[in-house]
């Protein structure tokens, strides 16, 4: 969802400067630095093949008014989607303070919308990316392995949580049939 409202309100070469917010993060990370500049086109690259959740923290902190409006920007899309069991309170999905939940059934609707996405396609898709900020490169590979092991896969998202355990979403074509 972080990626969607993104890329639905925020322009793809805006440069963010990456903040304090970053400090906050534990788990998967993209490892940016305070005072970096990085353009939301890399940030979304980092948050969906390496679940950069410090790239959650910045798209959130500079797209929309503030934090607050952001993770109102996603509990509308959930709903305008009807992920009527869906609930965000945080960009990055970590679950143990803030209680974000959802189902399935409403992750799948999320993707099916997804899939409608060119740029998400793109992305989620991409098995290697390189990229340059003002202070550092990167040089990522997509953690999602069934990419490589299934050759109708197109694109997906897997996470780790205590409270969920690993979880993935991810879609397949093959010619006239699309799974999600």
């Amino acid at each position: 969802m972080t990626f969607l409202v993104a890329y639905e309100n925020g322009n793809l070469d805006d440069v963010y400067t990456v903040g304090e917010e970053v400090l906050k993060m534990y788990g998967t990370s993209i490892y940016l630095s305070i005072g970096e500049k990085v353009t939301l086109k890399d940030l979304l690259y980092g948050l969906i093949l390496r679940s950069g959740n410090d790239a959650s923290m910045v798209i959130a902190n500079n797209i929309g008014d503030n934090y607050d409006h952001f993770i109102k920007l996603m509990n509308d899309k959930a709903l305008s989607l009807g992920m009527n069991n869906t609930i965000f309170k945080n960009p990055h999905g970590l679950d143990e303070e803030s209680e974000n939940y959802s189902t399935s059934h409403d992750m799948a609707l999320l993707s099916k919308y997804l899939h409608t996405i060119d740029f998400y396609l793109e992305v989620s898709s991409t098995k290697h990316y390189m990229m340059q900020t003002d202070l550092k490169s990167y040089d990522w590979y997509n953690r999602n392995k069934l990419l490589s092991l299934y050759s109708y896969t197109v694109s997906g998202k897997n996470g780790y949580t205590p409270k969920a355990g690993k979880t993935l979403v991810s879609g397949a074509f093959n010619n006239d049939l699309s799974l999600s």
